[in-house]
């Protein structure tokens, strides 16, 4: 069985890349810098130098392929980088179905995000559903028309592509605006904590789960959540207090002054560089917004399942101060 991978080197993809060659799956990755990938290398997996936004340099990699796993994506809040977003999550993703239809690969899993919902005030929504107003973020922007204005149109002229959309992907090793504030919980820098602000958690290996049972199980045509329970910013870090006896932050902001502060960080970010999560786009993304989605088809067409967060969260933790004592 062959299998050809993109975004091997992220959060998500490098954990599938491994668990795939350590099945005995021959792996074929494709990594921009493959001094970044020696983990990789050094399990066996064939790296191609490569980038999804040059369609020819995927070619030969993907050529004969069974399955394709397409994991890579440009996820930075914060950031006004929109030519890059739309080069890697739309135009990216149009170069691998492309090459997935003309190379005539028999199955191919997408990962979407349930971000393409945008906020979806406090309703945990099923595939069905579909978001048409101004999106939060560039990231949400682009994986939209990713999703929408590319795999959707290919899927209904007949590509055999499952989708597979996660939630919030937590875990050892999350870059992300979330592990960045676990993170700063931990050093006693977290300022502050938002009010309000609800998520589907989901363990990252859980998630690799959820990719590998959708190129399994999954039907072509059909997208699935990967979704985890759902917890509120306040809860998480009020549990994270009690694992760890860190004081959670004391400052519990409304989403209402969030929302008054983002004007002013709209200016702010012209002149001075501020943290992602305190940009306009970051405050966008926190203030009573709920980023939530149904998990039950995913259950129960593909086995799905999801550890408890407790023990997701402890393990991320312990992973952080190791980190910080190392």
């Amino acid at each position: 069985m062959k299998i050809f991978i993109t975004g091997a080197t992220g959060f998500i993809g490098s954990r599938l890349a491994k668990r795939l060659a350590e099945s005995g799956m021959h792996v074929t990755a494709l990594v921009r810098d493959p001094h970044k990938a020696v983990e990789l290398d050094a399990l066996g997996v064939h790296l191609v130098k490569g980038d999804i936004r040059d369609k020819a340099s995927m070619l030969e990699g993907m050529r004969g392929a069974d399955q394709v796993f397409h994991v890579a994506a440009w996820y930075k809040i914060g950031s006004n980088e929109r030519a890059l977003a739309e080069a890697i999550n739309i135009q990216g993703t149009r170069n691998v179905m492309d090459l997935v239809r003309e190379l005539s690969i028999p199955r191919c899993v997408y990962t979407s995000t349930i971000a393409v919902h945008s906020n979806t005030h406090g309703e945990e929504v099923d595939e069905s559903y579909r978001f048409t107003g101004r999106h939060l973020s560039i990231y949400d922007e682009t994986k939209w028309r990713a999703h929408y204005e590319v795999v959707e149109p290919m899927v209904k002229a007949g590509l055999p592509v499952i989708t597979v959309m996660p939630g919030l992907v937590y875990g050892p090793g999350d870059t992300s605006s979330v592990g960045g504030a676990l993170d700063s919980y931990l050093k006693r820098k977290l300022p502050l904590i938002p009010r309000g602000t609800v998520y589907n958690w989901a363990h990252v290996e859980d998630i690799v789960n959820g990719h590998l049972l959708a190129m399994k199980k999954g039907t072509p045509g059909e997208c699935y959540h990967l979704t985890g329970p759902r917890f509120d910013m306040l809860t998480v870090f009020r549990m994270a207090e009690q694992m760890t006896s860190i004081p959670a932050p004391r400052l519990i902001v409304s989403g209402g002054l969030l929302k008054m502060m983002i004007p002013l960080m709209a200016i702010l970010e012209q002149f001075v560089n501020l943290p992602a999560t305190f940009t306009a786009e970051g405050l966008r993304e926190v203030a009573d917004v709920t980023y939530l989605a149904d998990s039950s088809k995913a259950r129960r067409e593909l086995g799905f399942t999801t550890r408890p967060l407790e023990e997701g969260l402890k393990e991320t933790l312990v992973y952080l101060q190791q980190r910080k004592s190392s």
